[in-house]
């Protein structure tokens, strides 16, 4: 299984910053330790051009060089650096490259990833650019552009905040679907309408969420019955966990790899490629955090593995 991390660009951020940087670090290093089964690389900086495909180019442009406002870079959370701008690049870089790898090989991940909060024209909570979306117009283009065929994309975000971002860009878009599950009194403050939105109580906990998450996927497929998606993202966020600071949530380590579990498992029966980013997590304990995201990993790395004795002609075929 292939893998894509930007961890090397790392940023300067002032003490007590709730920010966990060093999680990048920390989970590419236990995977490159501990999982021979993924093959890790660096990304490669998404471009200008592939930016715009969701992003105004005058907002691609203020990040790149520096313009942004006091009141924008407060808005995302970052003050600007050079160092800033090309993170946010190849976090992008990072999902375009997953999701390429997904449509060869079933399921590929990026190590970071997930900025779902980020909108065409601004970024916000911890969000520069919206790595899924852009990477979602882009497999589209590059679909069309080689098979002359439409790709549907499903995104299931799974991040403990609402993907509000990612909600707005694809608002009244019948080639994209949003699924949602995240906590209703926490940020962002204004939901935006997504294509299906589940909200849920603080100390939700493991047989709540995953009754929800049953309910919900089953909801996706109910309404994809005559035009199955072909591709999907998957925003499989820490910050559920019981021990996340911002969280909210009260789920096990055990209840966040049996969720990863179902939507694999689920998405595998239907032959749906994905693409997995790893979205928030902000535990108490920084290793707490990088322990969900490497059991993600481990889930991942076992579809990806039944993936691989499909053969590849049924593979095509699923994705047509």
């Amino acid at each position: 299984m292939q893998a894509f991390h930007s961890d090397h660009f790392t940023l300067e951020l002032p003490a007590g910053h709730s920010f966990p940087m060093s999680k990048y670090r920390l989970l590419r290093e236990a995977v490159e330790r501990d999982m021979p089964g993924i093959r890790v690389h660096e990304a490669q900086p998404a471009s200008d051009g592939e930016l715009a495909l969701v992003h105004a180019p005058v907002y691609v442009g203020a990040v790149a060089e520096g313009l942004l406002s006091s009141a924008h870079q407060r808005e995302i959370g970052f003050p600007w650096s050079a160092r800033m701008a090309e993170r946010a690049r190849r976090s992008v870089g990072a999902t375009i490259a997953a999701a390429r790898a997904a449509l060869a090989e079933g399921l590929a991940a990026n190590l970071a990833g997930g900025t779902h909060h980020a909108f065409p024209e601004r970024g916000s909570g911890y969000c520069v650019f919206n790595d899924v979306a852009v990477a979602a117009r882009l497999m589209q283009a590059e679909r069309h552009r080689s098979h002359g065929r439409l790709l549907r994309v499903l995104v299931i975000d799974l991040d403990v905040h609402q993907g509000n971002g990612t909600a707005a860009i694809f608002r009244d878009d019948p080639t994209v679907f949003t699924l949602s599950l995240h906590g209703a009194k926490n940020f962002p403050a204004r939901k935006e309408a997504g294509d299906l939105d589940v909200e849920l109580p603080d100390d939700c906990g493991d047989a709540d969420y995953l009754s929800a998450l049953d309910a919900a996927l089953a909801e996706v497929w109910r309404r994809h019955g005559d035009a199955p998606p072909a591709l999907a993202f998957y925003l499989a966020g820490a910050d559920p966990h019981e021990n996340d600071r911002l969280g909210r949530l009260k789920l096990s380590f055990d209840g966040l790899a049996e969720r990863d579990r179902r939507v694999f498992a689920a998405l595998r029966r239907r032959g749906i490629p994905v693409a997995v980013a790893m979205a928030g997590g902000y535990g108490r304990q920084v290793d707490n955090t990088v322990a969900v995201h490497r059991r993600t990993l481990l889930e991942a790395l076992d579809s990806w593995r039944h993936w691989q004795a499909v053969p590849a002609a049924s593979m095509e075929q699923s994705r047509a």
